[in-house]
């Protein structure tokens, strides 16, 4: 503690970089930002942006990066962005901010930061345009947790010859997640014919009785094909899933090839 003390005194650790050391989250008038989770949980901390103003999502944000030297926000409006990209050109004028906008999440890493890096491949699966969006938040998060992520779009039911001439990419990825709306056929279909791993991530498209994602998550979830299923729009527990799964492929393979 008496390093750490020091370290503050001398300049050369903030406290809220000292508070995440000792607690393992750091408290700002935002709230609390949990900068031990990837290491006690494997899975990073995302800033939630929904029912936040800009300037929370910000504070957030540079908490982040302050702590962790990565910032991650889903479900950020333009407003929001833009007040996180005004504090970190103020507080951190060399992190690299992304941002993707049709998944509406936002990416910052600090100019030391080191990505993490895993053997693993995760393929996202998307039934049609529609599923970009949350097919688009896994993404982001399989790949921040150091998983080489593709994509296979526009793959869905209503013309399955799209979806079968892509089955041995498919097979290939050490886990697949399945992005579908509507009656969210596509991930039991892409379940019964590979031995990948496969997440299934209802999307809130449809209209009328099952709209907004209600068949497609009852569709996964009664799948008669095994597979693991996520709530509806949920691409953040999915990407997150398919990253430990990745994980727990690449260090079993390096305990086998230890032995």
């Amino acid at each position: 503690m008496r390093e750490l003390l020091d370290a503050v005194a001398a300049g050369d650790l903030s406290p809220a970089e000292a508070e995440a050391e000792l607690r393992g989250y750091a408290t700002g008038e935002a709230g609390r930002f949990d900068a031990a989770r990837e290491q006690r949980r494997g899975v990073p901390e995302a800033v939630f942006g929904e029912g936040k103003t800009p300037g929370e999502v910000a504070e957030l944000v540079d908490t982040a990066v302050e702590t962790t030297g990565r910032g991650i926000a889903t479900r950020v409006d333009g407003e929001q962005v833009a007040a996180v990209r005004e504090r970190l050109a103020e507080r951190h004028p060399d992190a690299d901010v992304e941002h993707r906008e049709r998944s509406a999440v936002l990416v910052a890493h600090g100019a030391e930061f080191k990505p993490p890096g895993l053997d693993a491949t995760v393929r996202i699966v998307t039934g049609g345009t529609a599923d970009r969006g949350p097919a688009g938040e896994a993404a982001a998060v399989a790949s921040e947790m150091g998983a080489t992520v593709d994509l296979i779009e526009d793959v869905g039911v209503a013309s399955i010859v799209r979806m079968l001439d892509r089955v041995d990419d498919i097979r290939a990825a050490d886990v697949a997640i399945v992005a579908a709306g509507r009656e969210g056929a596509l991930p039991t279909v892409v379940a019964g014919l590979v031995d990948t791993p496969v997440i299934g991530l209802p999307v809130a498209s449809g209209y009328g009785h099952g709209g907004e994602g209600e068949a497609a998550l009852a569709g996964t979830l009664q799948s008669c094909t095994v597979l693991s299923t996520v709530n509806v729009d949920a691409g953040f527990v999915a990407g997150a899933q398919a990253g430990l799964i990745a994980r727990s492929i690449e260090v079993s393979a390096e305990t086998k090839n230890d032995s």
